[in-house]
């Protein structure tokens, strides 16, 4: 068994998306090699940070990330492998990319309860107000609302519908 640290700086991005590791970021990667009957068995972890913007208010974030991997380097043989030892080394960089990569977020937020973009204005919505606004309503069943209006009889039909 061996133990290794290294820190890898990246020569192009990886991840496409709203988040990404970006080019010439920094991966610390920690990595255990066993020996095993069958190959060599790489496992470990990787600490980076990602970059992009937030999902609902498109600022920029940056998260840290650490990310688990393990994997078996097969020994040459009859069978194919995804990976395989090549002149008793191994390739890590396809399998810390992919985990790497497969850790990013889909919808990545600046903070949990980020209230998103005004869809009127296209502000960033930065507080909650506590009371919710009302939705605009749509031209086609204004002729409705008109109903409801007249001289609150509204608010006597639900009384009515309460009453029996």
């Amino acid at each position: 068994m061996r133990e290794h640290a290294f820190t890898v700086t990246l020569a192009e991005p990886w991840g496409e998306g709203i988040v990404s590791f970006a080019q010439d970021a920094e991966l610390d990667v920690d990595v255990r090699l066993e020996s095993v009957h069958e190959g060599i068995l790489a496992s470990g972890t990787v600490d980076a940070e990602y970059s992009g913007v937030c999902g609902r208010c498109l600022t920029d974030i940056a998260r840290p990330v650490e990310v688990e991997f393990q994997e078996l380097f097969a020994y040459p043989g009859e069978e194919e492998t995804d990976f395989e030892v090549q002149d008793d080394h191994v390739d890590l960089e396809t399998l810390v990319r992919d985990a790497a990569v497969l850790s990013l977020p889909f919808q990545p937020v600046c903070q949990p309860d980020c209230l998103g973009l005004d869809p009127v204005t296209g502000e960033r919505l930065t507080e909650s107000t506590g009371s919710e606004q009302a939705a605009p309503i749509d031209p086609r069943w204004s002729a409705l609302q008109k109903i409801t209006d007249q001289d609150g009889t509204a608010e006597s039909r639900a009384a009515e519908k309460e009453e029996s």
